[in-house]
């Protein structure tokens, strides 16, 4: 099934996601590699692609897996957890509708 994961951060959170992005896309990547990533990515703190010092607010999963546990399990070993870059971590199922 799929699940969508929505991290959102700490204020002032872009030096710790700096420290922590490269185990951060690692993992990702492993899910990509598996087949398992639609689609992941941050969301800037100000209308940009580059946000600059304005760093981050959050950040957006899609995903499979086998089931809500396994998501939340993934989700709650992520760097950027680990890293104090999230105040608060959602995990839903999520059912796609479009593109079909």
């Amino acid at each position: 099934m799929i699940y969508v994961i929505i991290g959102n951060d700490v204020p002032d959170s872009l030096e710790l996601r700096k420290n922590a992005r490269p185990a951060h896309l690692a993992r990702l990547q492993i899910l990509q590699d598996e087949g398992r990533l639609l689609l992941a990515g941050p969301c800037p703190a100000v209308d940009a692609n580059d946000p600059g010092l304005a760093g981050f607010t959050g950040s957006i999963i899609v995903a499979e897996f086998s089931n809500l546990n396994s998501a939340q399990s993934w989700a709650n070993d992520d760097p950027y957890v680990k890293a104090g870059v999230y105040n608060q971590v959602t995990v839903k199922p999520f059912r796609k509708t479009f593109p079909g």
